[in-house]
């Protein structure tokens, strides 16, 4: 997926200013989509360009001219396109796993802190996840359509989320053996 179709899906329902954007972005999208406010600045002048996105100035008492963006009729089309072609799932990159083929009993203590670290963020995205879930998508088929599709994404980061905390529990206990062993080895 490209940042410019996630751009295009942030402004399906409503016309947004950069700013707005890039908060509402913060908030919903990039849960699984991540970009800097810099690229996606970028982004909405390019896909204003290519005839995509339209934007208004609105004047502001005592501050520069916001600029409204909102998606063409070209814009769209080119989402439901995009939206019917194949989806693509890009491969993760994670430092972690690479750093656990290297595994001994001198770097355990400190794989075992970053994996601790990264189940405590883990918990509290899925805890986060968990009350947009309960605010929002209590009754999913009652759900308008789009809105379905929304609560599909919340539920596989939930899926996600917990499948990573399932994990860390198991790694955790096999890191924690082999500082164990490591230290009844100094001790014989």
């Amino acid at each position: 997926m490209a940042l410019n179709h996630a751009i295009m899906t942030a402004l399906l329902d409503d016309r947004l200013s950069g700013y707005e954007l890039t908060k509402s972005f913060d908030t919903s999208l990039g849960f699984f989509w991540k970009a800097s406010h810099q690229q996606i600045y970028k982004a909405l002048r390019d896909l204003e360009k290519q005839g995509l996105l339209e934007s208004e100035d609105v004047p502001q008492a005592g501050k520069p001219d916001k600029v409204i963006y909102g998606l063409t009729a070209a814009g769209r089309e080119a989402l439901e396109q995009w939206v019917l072609g194949d989806s693509r799932v890009t491969e993760s990159k994670d430092d972690m796993f690479v750093k656990f083929y290297n595994l001994s009993p001198n770097n355990a203590p400190h794989l075992l802190q970053e994996l601790v670290e990264r189940r405590e963020q883990d918990g509290m995205r899925l805890a986060l996840y968990q009350r947009i879930k309960e605010r929002h998508y209590t009754e999913p088929g009652a759900l308008p359509v789009r809105k379905r599709g929304i609560y599909l994404a919340l539920l596989a980061g939930i899926r996600h989320c917990e499948t990573r905390l399932a994990w860390a529990r198991e790694a955790e206990a096999l890191l924690q053996g082999v500082m164990a062993e490591a230290v009844s080895a100094a001790n014989s």
